[in-house]
């Protein structure tokens, strides 16, 4: 990641270092770390943007007449013991139907697992519990042994797909039969088995890391690389999502390996040229990944056209599902590397498509937007002064005084950033008096002295910083004074014993620099 220097033109130095440092942070994470720290949280976006990190198969992938249940198969107002009963007995005719031979036992088979998959399909009482209590994943990994017909496999998948996407323990009661399932993701099988087994896999690598190291240590990740590949939009992005649950955080070494597969990047190159948006979200989520645990997937993706395609999703489409992940991505790009900055950002009215987002409802949109902008705001003197001279600046004076407390930190990185240009060594970075006076005068000075008084070490830090700026940068020595005005003093005070060192030198430092015995005294 490159350094954040303000120069004119961005520097080449070590990609550790972050593009914040511009404001000289006393409390310091590397960009990697921060993306790696996004890797890791970036769940909870995905529940915010309705995407789940393990889903119920409740209609067929075929698109055949199983799509939807037929009438009467699963009455609503059934009781829960009644259909637990239902579901004990439907396992007992999976093994029974093991049990005997003769003519008839496919269809026997067959049926078995489909009055099965029907109860674990239906949303109204879970049964994944009472199936695994009854003994229901060692019989369903035996319907999935080689040699078995394609509706069997299929039909046993889905069974198995719907218990992985059941409460943790239920999920790692799969184990036994995660063997078979990669197997089944192979050139041999077809491709509806291949598309419903890449779909309990990803239920599975959904749950947590440690069944993901699992599923990698037994060779999950290439097959589900070949499916990628499939001309079918359904299993396209079922692998896509598969993969993405796992190759996700904070772990790199999934991330590292799938980068260095032949053809991976033409894939996703090719799956975001699509129209298909489902599919360019799910691609858009393993590109969120690669960019935030790989350096060497970086390094490959800003120098391939992923960027460009990002930034015309951005720009054209208003589904939220898929802006969460290629803002994500983006942001990741931008933070790690000033070539992405130079040659697709700065390049027109780029920015249009961030500060969009910016502008959106959505928290998480405009989280984002704002971690972009203030990557691109610690970048060259060109950088800072797109971003003043557009939209985004009062747009973000605006969150950093009104909304929540992450976004308005991500926004204050943005305007801080805007006010500096790093000298390049250890002394304090040259103020932007122009910028700054007009973000002050804009009304942010109450935003930053309220982060000032944050728990958080990092965010006050933040504020302190800022009110440095002020106190130094603003005309006619005004800056002291209208610190006081925000009762600025009062929360920088609140570090005179603070515990940590560093800030409370930074505080106490302040005070008494710009408000020691002869403050007032040449009014």
């Amino acid at each position: 990641m490159a350094d954040d220097s303000a120069s004119p033109s961005p520097s080449s130095a070590s990609p550790l270092q972050h593009h914040r440092e511009a404001l000289k942070s006393s409390v310091r994470n590397t960009a990697a770390s921060r993306r790696r720290e996004q890797a890791i949280a970036i769940g909870k976006e995905r529940r915010e943007a309705l995407i789940r990190a393990k889903r119920v198969c409740r209609a067929s992938i075929s698109g055949s007449d199983e799509a939807e249940m037929e009438e009467g198969d699963m009455v609503v107002d059934e009781e829960k013991a009644c259909l637990e009963a239902k579901t004990a007995h439907a396992v007992e005719e999976l093994k029974s139907a093991l049990s005997i031979q003769g003519k008839g036992v496919q269809k026997k088979k067959i049926e078995a697992l489909r009055d099965l998959r029907r109860l674990l399909s239906q949303p109204e009482v879970p049964l994944v519990d009472t199936a695994i209590k009854a003994g229901a994943v060692p019989l369903l990994v035996q319907y999935l042994s080689f040699g078995s017909s394609d509706e069997q496999l299929l039909e046993a998948a889905w069974c198995l797909t719907n218990i992985a996407a059941g409460e943790p323990e239920e999920t790692k009661s799969l184990l036994p039969a995660l063997p078979l399932l990669i197997a089944h993701l192979g050139e041999k099988s077809s491709t509806l088995v291949a598309e419903q087994c890449a779909w309990a896999i990803g239920n599975v690598a959904g749950e947590g890391a440690e069944l993901r190291s699992t599923l990698l240590a037994q060779g999950a990740l290439r097959p589900l690389t070949r499916l990628m590949f499939s001309s079918k939009g359904s299993t396209a992005r079922t692998a896509a999502w598969a993969m993405s649950n796992l190759i996700k955080g904070p772990d790199p070494k999934a991330a590292n390996e799938l980068i260095t597969i032949d053809g991976v990047l033409n894939a996703i190159i090719a799956s975001l040229e699509k129209e298909d948006e489902e599919l360019a979200t799910e691609v858009a989520w393993v590109v969120v990944y690669l960019s935030a645990l790989s350096d060497r997937g970086i390094s490959l993706i800003v120098r391939s056209s992923v960027p460009q395609l990002l930034i015309g999703r951005l720009f054209s489409s208003e589904n939220l599902q898929l802006l969460i992940p290629v803002l994500r991505g983006l942001g990741n790009l931008i933070a790690a590397d000033d070539y992405m900055v130079d040659s697709v950002l700065t390049v027109g009215n780029n920015i249009i498509g961030l500060i969009k987002c910016l502008k959106s409802d959505n928290r998480v949109l405009r989280k984002e937007s704002s971690w972009a902008l203030s990557n691109i705001a610690a970048g060259s003197f060109e950088h800072k002064k797109l971003i003043f001279a557009s939209e985004a600046t009062p747009v973000l004076i605006r969150l950093v005084t009104s909304v929540q407390f992450d976004i308005r930190r991500e926004a204050a990185y943005t305007l801080g950033n805007l006010c500096v240009v790093p000298t390049g060594n250890c002394e304090l970075p040259k103020i932007i008096v122009e910028h700054l006076v007009a973000i002050v005068d804009g009304g942010a000075l109450p935003g930053f002295i309220h982060l000032v008084r944050s728990a958080d070490v990092d965010t006050a830090g933040l504020g302190l910083q800022f009110l440095e700026l002020v106190m130094r940068g603003y005309p006619n020595k005004q800056g002291p004074k209208l610190v006081e005005m925000e009762d600025g003093i009062e929360a920088m005070e609140r570090f005179q014993f603070h515990e940590n060192e560093q800030m409370r030198n930074m505080a106490n430092g302040l005070v008494d620099e710009y408000f020691g015995e002869d403050y007032g005294l040449d009014e």
